[in-house]
């Protein structure tokens, strides 16, 4: 039996092209697109996130956008899973699927596995939450230090999210993560991958591109999106949901702690530092057919290089 082309990744840093060339693909082959974004599975968080508008969803079936509520939380272990069965679904369709988005942590758990590591429990995660509420990140920071310098170590202070989880890890079992984490073999991926990767020969480019993009969400009314969103009193600024780029400092604003041009420039800066992450994480990856998003014909080479494989 033929073993099947290779899944097409799509990867590169925000505002570098990456939903034009997937659907550009689509338009040669019969395909469909599972979104490689933590941002894009929330409901009601569309200008902010870029997410796909009507008419690009209509050109070819979409995957993990819109599926989970502003007020929970999407793992990479969901990820791993949804997007390994979704593979397994296009594939017996006879389509094409295409991997699309710029949320490395999910690329890392595709390629390396994911840590077995023990579940949340609510009782410690309301303990945290509380915590939280009285010293802050930072203060959870340090005392994560105590337990689990090495984990500390590779946190930002402000990283309420993955800090709370680290002392969960270790309130669960007693162990540091990072000692878990060494211990566990990894796993292979669970489909072959061609990774195409949109990156800029120019970084002032891309950074105008950011700056351009941000100002037309605010013309689409990104800040009216936000006041929903805000208005629901089961929503804060600690949610993985608001931490998303762009969405913390709109809600700062509408608190009241910053002005409009510092939320604006703020807002702009926070997602030039995404970008040269994403674009530090891929640099790791070698394997991966390296792209010029400022070139003219980015996209169709994007498209040759796809078609290509899928001859092979």
């Amino acid at each position: 039996m033929q073993n099947p082309s290779p899944v097409i990744a799509i990867m590169g840093p925000t505002a570098s092209g990456k939903t034009a060339a997937a659907l550009a693909i689509a338009r040669e082959v019969p395909a469909e697109i599972i979104s490689v974004d933590s941002a894009l599975v929330y409901r009601d968080m569309n200008i902010g996130t870029a997410k796909p508008n009507a008419e690009e969803l209509a050109a070819a079936p979409h995957h993990l956008i819109d599926i989970i509520d502003p007020s929970e939380s999407y793992s990479v272990a969901q990820f791993l899973n949804d997007s390994a069965r979704l593979v397994k679904e296009i594939r017996a369709r006879g389509r094409l699927p295409i991997m699309v988005g710029g949320t490395m942590m999910y690329y890392k758990a595709l390629m390396n596995g994911i840590d077995d590591l023990p579940p949340a429990d609510a009782a410690i995660r309301a303990q945290l939450d509380a915590d939280m509420a009285q010293i802050g990140a930072p203060g959870l920071h340090a005392r994560l230090a105590e337990v689990d310098p090495e984990t500390a170590a590779r946190l930002q202070p402000n990283d309420s999210q993955r800090i709370q989880r680290a002392l969960e890890v270790f309130m669960l079992t007693g162990k540091p993560m990072s000692s878990l984490i060494a211990q566990q073999p990894r796993s292979a991926m669970p489909f072959e991958m061609l990774s195409l990767s949109l990156e800029p020969s120019d970084r002032a480019v891309l950074h105008e591109r950011i700056a351009r993009r941000f100002d037309l969400m605010l013309e689409q009314g990104f800040l009216d999106e936000v006041t929903q969103l805000k208005q629901r009193p089961e929503l804060h600024a600690e949610l993985p949901s608001i931490r998303c780029v762009g969405y913390r400092q709109a809600w700062d604003y509408l608190d009241g702690s910053i002005n409009y041009e510092e939320m604006r420039e703020r807002g702009i800066i926070a997602t030039r530092q995404l970008a040269k992450r994403q674009l530090t994480w891929l640099r790791s990856i070698p394997e991966r057919k390296v792209i010029d998003c400022n070139s003219s014909r980015a996209t169709q080479e994007v498209v040759e290089l796809a078609l290509k494989s899928t001859q092979a």
